[in-house]
């Protein structure tokens, strides 16, 4: 179906319309049929001559010839199609029309799934994780528990090396900001010269309050991720997803979908959560992640820059499941197909938002 961007006037998605009329002992006796076709049909390109042949027009001879490629592999794919008992058109349309006594056969591009009902072509999904591949009670009762536990002992521990300094240069000018916005539980994080002790101790304090209030921020998430690498390293956190979202990104990956993760976590915590999972390393079926560097998971513009990132052609080529209703719209905005997951735990729904929703990845 690809073929059909071949065709003048046409897109992946539209529906391509060929009239059929019927055969004159003369050529020239064709004429009439072929304007009243045409006039009927001002998008088409070309008219099937019932045990004839087809006629082909365009821009240059060049494009008439690239248009008759495009056809015969699509009229070839449809023959084939209905020799294998396989519904060639479009089931949405209905069976094949009459329209003053001419045939008219339409393809549209797409999937058609096991209602017969015409899906969009997908090159790409883009998972939340949080309530869509992974229990919230996982993220709120094991993983921020295990960073806001273990953020002095970190911080103490790797004080000196460059990965550390880092994550405290990032949290110093987060705080600033903090400190002038009024943000509650911001406190002054003091010079280095203040003493490592001091330094550590106000940092802590930062952070605790910032994983209280559930922040998306870059400076935490790069912080908590460095602590769990620690955690899974050691064995003492494994990474937990629902029983069926193994078997889907298995499923996806083999039929040449691309699979990437968007989280507000790191993309380094992202890695760790499914290279150390309760159904062992998955990250064979990621083609990459995303985390709040490429922006805010509620703004448009991230899921613009995610599209531009993946390299499709529509943004509608890209599936976003998430569970949160705010990411849906953000996305829905920028043109991506959106599913809304329902899992055991998450928050409640606005009545009529208007969004597919799944309570498993088998309903993909």
């Amino acid at each position: 179906m690809e073929m059909i961007k071949g065709i003048q006037g046409h897109g992946y998605y539209d529906e391509l319309v060929v009239p059929i009329i019927e055969n004159t002992a003369y050529e020239r006796e064709l004429t009439d049929a072929l304007a009243e076709a045409i006039e009927a049909y001002p998008k088409t390109t070309a008219v099937l001559v019932r045990n004839h042949g087809i006629y082909i027009w365009g821009d240059s001879w060049i494009h008439a010839k690239t248009q008759a490629e495009c056809y015969h592999y699509l009229f070839d794919a449809a023959i084939k199609l209905y020799q294998l008992g396989l519904d060639w058109s479009t089931p949405d349309h209905g069976p094949i029309k009459k329209y003053g006594g001419k045939t008219n056969m339409s393809v549209k591009a797409g999937t058609v799934n096991s209602n017969h009902e015409t899906e969009p072509s997908r090159r790409c999904i883009v998972l939340d994780i949080e309530g869509t591949t992974t229990p919230i009670s996982f993220v709120t009762d094991v993983l921020f528990p295990f960073a806001r536990n273990n953020v002095s002992r970190h911080l103490a521990a790797t004080y000196e090396t460059d990965e550390t300094q880092d994550d405290i240069k990032l949290l110093r000018t987060q705080v600033q900001n903090d400190l002038e916005q009024g943000i509650v539980g911001a406190v002054p994080i003091p010079p280095d010269d203040a003493g490592k002790e001091e330094v550590i101790a106000a940092l802590v304090a930062n952070v605790e309050a910032m994983i209280k209030a559930d922040r998306k921020i870059t400076a935490l998430k790069q912080l908590q991720g460095h602590i769990w690498r620690t955690g899974f390293q050691n064995n003492e956190l494994e990474g937990v997803v629902f029983e069926d979202v193994p078997e889907a990104l298995q499923k996806w990956h083999a039929s040449g979908i691309k699979v990437y993760i968007y989280s507000s976590g790191s993309r380094l915590a992202q890695r760790l959560l499914f290279g150390y999972t309760n159904h062992g390393d998955l990250r064979k079926y990621l083609c990459g992640f995303f985390d709040t560097t490429v922006g805010n998971k509620r703004e448009t513009k991230s899921y613009v820059e995610i599209t531009e990132s993946v390299g499709v052609d529509k943004p509608s080529e890209i599936l976003f499941v998430t569970d949160v209703y705010q990411e849906a719209v953000a996305a829905k905005a920028a043109g991506l197909e959106v599913i809304i997951s329902i899992r055991p735990g998450n928050g409640p729904l606005p009545d009529n938002h208007g969004f597919k929703t799944i309570t498993s990845f088998s309903d993909i």
